[in-house]
């Protein structure tokens, strides 16, 4: 039967007990990691948040409570008091914290008893995730768990003091807003005061933000929930955390300096690693260039090599036809690769392949000299010049990919990253950051036949390419910014538009009608009639952030109650349905597919 907490008063955190603590008499509350039953006396590892403690429960405590230690099992709530001793000698454990010391207990009241858990409550623990998902509860009481949400508060923490100690204001924005989506889709919520009207969940405070540098706030942050309904990958949610900011009277270099500041005090404060400072920045066409992505792992060499230039003059029309209509033809060297299997390369293959690449051509080279199906279409003089742009050497195999500039970065930047993890090139202990800066301002939408924000819609190009923006948009640069870490964007932002032409200017480029703007945009082209000072911002995806500082494979791992990858909160089962009452006030029927057909 459980037993009451009243008149109980916890002294210290279980993993708080230290050799300081001798002789004195706590009170410790917990679960039940282990309990052992060695010789007549009852052993039992208490746990909470902080840690273990070893708890000693000798038959001289009464027959009693004694038989009462004799029912606890693992995962039952206790509430001990008793004196802290050091452990016999050679009992230590070097391999827990409270390892020295143990509680001889005088009392304990059993709290809360507890069914025999799904899963072990302890680190690498073997089982599906969906089952620890299910019971989210349980498996956030293991250790892991419990550093990934602590450090997490801790991020919080560093990221608004920082800010507060820049004269930033800590300003809330509404959840419920109008919808006016430009990208991912939004989540609607249906307003029961107005049928057949909806707000949406934002999917970040953009425009209220920008709303604040007009009122002259000047700086803002906010630690903001966003919303998006898209589908998921190991590193998105339906729902995320940001650290979200914006500030007037400030440029580009002075936005990202600002930035730096924050990045080295959360990693000193946090994990004790210093970031060197300034950071490395490196323009959007180079990353490209060099890597085949806007997001390019840094930890590890592998770049692609442009080789145009050799192959134009060959006889092998693939590349020679994708050159004349405008493509790329580049290659990568996989150093010491050339021992691969024709399985091994089939696979390389099949991935060039999901990102559009209709062939992945390759040239192994050994002591002999080199092997390659594409050899016969190529002199010896431009094999070797071949060799030479790819700084080839015996024990390598050269890959090749000839495509338009998309698919080919695509597809050679995947296979980079996958000849670094098949190499063991990339080294964990690192943190590479990078800001990518001078991105496209549009991308041209094969599927809308339009091009469309690469970052989005409020964002400022270059002065020197305002004249672009409806003559060559394909030529415009933007005032945007990203920040990498290991090859994952953490964070991104821009100088924003602050004048009313050039933003209406932008919304034609886009296709957007004057009337359609009005309708999604017309408040805050309203305010921009009333003097708006230049500003830009920038947001962090806390989630990403977190999982990389502590080497998780998923974001999933670093939030509390996260979805699964088919948006579902396994635990309550949410989405579910609803009470037809509850969607007749909402003025909402439900049109199944069967009516549909």
């Amino acid at each position: 039967m459980s037993e009451s907490i009243q008149g109980l008063k916890r002294s210290c955190y279980c993993g708080q007990v230290t050799l300081e603590h001798v002789g004195q008499e706590l009170t410790l509350m917990g679960w039940t990691h282990r309990r052992r039953d060695h010789g007549g006396v009852i052993f039992v590892d208490l746990r909470d948040r902080e840690g273990m403690v070893q708890v000693v429960i000798d038959p001289a405590i009464g027959e009693t409570l004694f038989s009462k230690a004799e029912t606890i099992r693992n995962e039952f709530v206790l509430a001990v008091t008793g004196k802290v001793r050091p452990r016999p000698e050679g009992s230590a454990n070097p391999n827990l914290k409270t390892g020295e010391i143990e509680v001889l207990a005088t009392d304990f009241r059993l709290l809360s008893p507890s069914k025999t858990p799904p899963f072990y409550i302890e680190d690498h623990v073997d089982v599906d995730e969906m089952v620890r998902l299910k019971y989210r509860y349980l498996d956030l009481r293991r250790p892991e768990m419990v550093s990934s949400l602590k450090l997490r508060s801790q991020v919080n923490r560093v990221a608004r003091e920082y800010f507060l100690d820049h004269d930033f204001l800590e300003v809330e924005t509404p959840t419920l807003i109008k919808s006016s989506p430009e990208g991912a889709r939004d989540f609607l919520v249906p307003s029961r005061l107005r049928p057949g009207e909806f707000f949406a969940l934002p999917q970040s405070p953009q425009i209220y933000k920008q709303l604040l540098m007009v009122s002259g706030i000047d700086r803002y942050f906010q630690i903001a929930r966003c919303f998006r309904d898209e589908d998921l990958r190991a590193d998105r949610q339906p729902e995320f955390t940001q650290i979200d900011l914006e500030m007037s009277f400030m440029e580009q270099d002075d936005i990202l300096t600002l930035i730096e500041g924050m990045i080295a005090k959360m990693f000193k404060e946090t994990l004790n690693v210093d970031v060197p400072l300034p950071l490395t920045r490196m323009s959007w066409h180079e990353a490209m260039e060099r890597y085949g992505s806007d997001k390019p792992d840094t930890r590890f060499g592998l770049e692609l090599v442009d080789v145009a230039d050799v192959v134009k003059g060959s006889e092998f029309k693939v590349f020679v036809q994708v050159l004349e209509k405008g493509g790329r033809v580049k290659g990568i060297n996989a150093k010491g690769c050339a021992k691969f299997s024709r399985k091994e390369i089939d696979d390389l293959t099949k991935l060039a392949a999901i990102y559009g690449a209709k062939g992945l051509a390759y040239i192994t080279l050994t002591e002999e000299g080199y092997k390659s199906p594409i050899a016969k279409f190529f002199t010896e003089a431009q094999i070797q010049a071949l060799i030479q742009q790819m700084k080839g050497e015996p024990g390598d195999i050269l890959f090749f990919v000839a495509d338009t500039e998309s698919v080919t970065a695509a597809a050679l930047g995947h296979l980079r990253l996958k000849l670094g993890e098949i190499l063991g090139l990339i080294d964990d202990s690192q943190f590479n950051f990078l800001w990518i800066v001078d991105f496209p301002q549009f991308e041209y939408s094969e599927e809308e036949k339009r091009f469309v924000s690469m970052h989005h819609p409020f964002t400022m190009p270059r002065e020197e390419d305002l004249d672009l923006i409806l003559t060559d948009p394909a030529r415009v640069l933007a005032q945007a910014y990203d920040i990498v870490l290991n090859g994952v964007e953490i964070g991104g932002g821009s100088i924003r538009i602050h004048q009313r032409p050039i933003q209406e200017t932008m919304f034609k480029a886009l296709g957007l009608s004057d009337e359609e703007a009005r309708e999604k945009f017309g408040y805050l082209m309203e305010a921009f009639e009333y003097g708006v000072p230049p500003h830009g911002g920038l947001a962090f995806g806390v989630d990403r952030l977190v999982m990389l500082m502590l080497k998780r494979d998923t974001i999933r791992d670093v939030i509390a109650f996260p979805k699964t990858q088919s948006a579902m909160e396994l635990m309550s089962q949410a989405p579910s349905a609803v009470a037809p009452k509850q969607l007749r006030e909402l003025h909402i029927g439900i049109r199944t597919r069967s009516m549909e057909a």
